[in-house]
């Protein structure tokens, strides 16, 4: 017997119902055939940061590296904050001992030693975070190159070994070394902002920070992407911040906004992005959608250049 007929925005056709949509949506996340995403000319290398806590930071950064991964791209995602909420989010193990970003930082583990790769896609790779990290930043002071720890590690020759299109690094809500070494060894920021009030609080001074790398450390850095979180619909204030952000950064912010979403929420808890949590929800359509908009941009840049 065939299923009945989906269509796919409006409930006017027979055998329509709102779980029988959900379910071809889901279908269309977990196999793209013929989808797949263009593959960046050069390797990029993207820091996603924000110093101001719960703006989805670690959500964006751990479904737009699903997303692009279920779209045929092999992604590295670097979990740099004490927390690894991004190794639990990747189903990435991550208790002390395990060889970790910590590990790489300080010099006794090489990059590709330390990467897992997530039960969710075999294109899907991290680096955890364990408890260890919380106290490096400490230890990072008192070493040679303290800045450029990480991006010393991340070797071209260990990440081609791995044959690695993006790497995404998840940094602390902080300014501190650890970001400040995300900033290094990265070509990108993404910064996401969420559409709530106080959505600019401190990004000044982020963005100061981003200059001061610039002008030191690593002059081939840029903010090439800011991305619209926890959008409300049901707000004034939703759109008028996202239409302040837009007025003020231009053609760096996605045209995908991220809804607010209890799916998106409850993902970590069971260990997974919200791609393999529940992938016909908003949430997970949103991110695809944003990580496609990533993927077509970067290329575009990269032939403008």
């Amino acid at each position: 017997m065939n299923p009945p007929a989906v269509p796919g925005e409006h409930g006017n056709a027979p055998g329509w119902t709102p779980i029988a949509e959900e379910a071809l949506r889901a279908a269309r996340v977990l196999h793209p055939e013929g989808n797949a995403l263009p593959r960046p000319t050069k390797r990029r290398v993207i820091t996603v940061a924000n110093q101001k806590g719960g703006v989805g930071k670690t959500t964006s950064t751990v479904n737009l590296a699903a997303a692009l991964a279920l779209h045929g791209l092999r992604v590295l995602v670097i979990d740099l904050d004490p927390q690894g909420n991004a190794s639990t989010a990747l189903g990435v193990e991550h208790r002390s001992g395990t060889p970790s970003i910590y590990e790489v930082l300080i010099g006794d583990v090489s990059v590709t030693d330390a990467t897992s790769v997530s039960d969710q896609s075999d294109n899907l790779f991290c680096i955890p975070a364990t408890i260890d990290l919380a106290g490096s930043e400490i230890e990072l002071v008192e070493m040679t190159s303290r800045e450029a720890r990480l991006k010393e590690a991340l070797t071209s020759q260990s990440l081609d070994a791995m044959d690695i299109d993006y790497v995404f690094i998840d940094c602390p809500p902080s300014l501190g070394l650890l970001t400040v070494n995300a900033l290094v060894a990265a070509h990108e920021v993404l910064i996401p902002i969420q559409c709530e009030y106080y959505a600019l609080e401190g990004l000044g001074q982020l963005l100061s920070n981003i200059e001061l790398v610039q002008a030191h450390l690593n002059r081939d850095l840029s903010v090439s992407t800011i991305l619209l979180t926890m959008y409300d619909g049901r707000t004034k204030l939703a759109d008028q911040v996202a239409d302040e952000v837009r007025n003020h950064f231009g053609d760096v912010v996605l045209r995908t906004i991220i809804p607010r979403s209890v799916k998106v929420s409850e993902a970590p808890g069971y260990g997974q992005t919200v791609l393999a949590y529940d992938p016909g929800s908003r949430g997970s359509m949103s991110y695809v959608d944003a990580a496609k908009e990533v993927a077509e941009r970067g290329v575009e840049h990269q032939e403008a250049s």
